[in-house]
Order: structure tokens, then sequence, then C-alpha cells
């Protein structure tokens, strides 16, 4: 049987469709600003109002991604999708599991705290030329540097939720003898989904920012490669454009985590 569609108030009616009118305004608005921004840049360059070889122009940004469309952009693309996806992958992970090590034993949490405010404080560029002389060059190294750079936020962001779930519940629990492992699957995790999609959607972030710097070391593919030689080669064009793919390419990764947040939650 079909169940019965709930009978919505006028009220709520408008209510709701008030809330669309507005996604829809701030839609628009949105990309007036991006039409409008590329406008300018484009009338600007042309009238010799900025220098376009410094900061390129639109026409020059399409015809370079239209030449590099026909040459190996999908494979640059590709191997910087792999790397962020492997590195966001093993950061989640890893993160996830050591969170809960650490929630389970506060002796453990309490020893390693020092330890991992100094690891986030440090600039993880710093280790790349140790990163490489352990793992050799190539992506395993530009994998680690992006896994160096998400692991310990994941970390801290997790635990920091584990240990702010309500006191109350998990009280109320130990009073019916639930055990930790109990405690752990019916509470702690289930009341901090919200805190893992949002560590998610910081985490892919960080990962790519891991990957274009290890890309930037060492690769000889990928965005961040592009974006060096573009620079070493005075190739502006080049780097506009990378930085444009780079930044779609951040927007449809981040985009799928509320996707999969959305659908989840539902």
């Amino acid at each position: 049987m079909k169940k019965d569609k709930p009978i919505l108030s006028e009220e709520r009616k408008k209510y709701l469709k008030k809330i669309k009118i507005r996604k829809v305004e701030i839609l628009i608005t949105q990309i007036a600003i991006v039409i409008i921004f590329i406008t300018l840049w484009e009338v600007l360059a042309n009238a010799g109002k900025i220098d376009s070889f410094i900061t390129s122009q639109p026409s020059r940004i399409l015809q370079t991604f239209l030449n590099l469309s026909s040459n190996d952009l999908l494979e640059h693309l590709k191997i910087t999708c792999i790397e962020t996806l492997v590195g966001f992958s093993l950061g989640s992970i890893l993160g996830f599991i050591i969170a809960i090590i650490l929630w389970w034993s506060p002796f453990i949490s309490k020893v390693s705290e020092p330890f991992l405010v100094i690891l986030n404080s440090l600039p993880k560029v710093a280790l790349g030329p140790v990163i490489i002389i352990w793992v050799g060059a190539g992506m395993p190294a530009i994998i680690v540097m992006a896994l160096a750079i998400s692991l310990i936020v994941t970390i801290l962001d997790i635990l920091n939720g584990f240990i702010n779930t309500d006191k109350e519940k998990i009280k109320m629990a130990k009073t019916f003898n639930a055990n930790k492992f109990q405690i752990l699957t019916k509470i702690i995790i289930p009341s901090n989904i919200p805190t893992f999609f949002n560590t998610l959607k910081v985490n892919i972030g960080l990962s790519l920012v891991g990957v274009i710097s290890g890309e930037f070391l060492i690769s000889k593919g990928g965005l961040g490669y592009l974006i060096v030689y573009g620079g070493q080669v005075f190739q502006l064009d080049l780097v506009m454009t990378s930085v444009i793919i780079l930044a779609i390419v951040a927007a449809v990764m981040y985009e799928s985590i509320v996707l999969l947040e959305k659908k989840f939650v539902k």
C-alpha cells in the first residue's frame, strides 16, 4: 500500500516555497558574480588595463584548456585525482581508527596529546625531502604527503567529537550495564555522524593540498606539475588554466561528499 502524503498547511507551503525561491536567488546571484567577473577580466585585458601576460585572460585560458584537452589533460587530471582519493581514503580510515583508540584509552590519549599538537602545527611541506628519501620519488611520496597533512586533523576533529558526546546518554547507558564497546557503537559513533562528514569535507581539501604540494616537489604529471611547469617556462595561461581546473576538481569532490552525506543521513 502506498503511504498517504502528509497534508501541508498553507503556511507550511508558503514557507517551503519561500525557501526554494531563496535558493534560486542565491544560485542566480552566484552565477551572475562569476559571469561579471569573467567579463570584466576579459574586457580589462583587451583594453590593456591589466597585463594579460601576468594575469592571463579568459579567452586565452579557454584556448589553453582546449589545447590541453586534445593532448594529455585527462592523464594529468587522472594522476591528481587518484593520488587525492587514495590519500583521502587512507587519512579518513586511519584517522577514524586512531581516534577510536585514543577515545578508548584515556592514558594513550593523554600521552599522545602533545605529540599530536606538535605534528598538527608542523609545516608538512618541510617534511617533503624526508618523505622522498623514506618512500622514494613518485606517487607513493605524494600520497604520504597528502596523508601527513590530513591525518592529524582527522584524528583531532573526530576525537574531539567523541569526547564531547552527550555525557548524560553515556551515563544512562552505563546504568543499564552497557559495556564500552556498546557505548561506542550505540552512542558515540551514531552521535558523531555529522562530525565525521564535516571532517571528510575538510579532509578532501587538505588531501588535495597535500597532493599538489607533493607534485610541486617531485611529480612528472598531475595538475601540480602543470602549474610548476607553466611557471618555469613563463606560460601563465597554463598556470591559470591548471588552477581553475584544480578549483573545479576541489568543488566536485566537496559536493560529492555533501551528496553522500544527504543520502546517508536520509
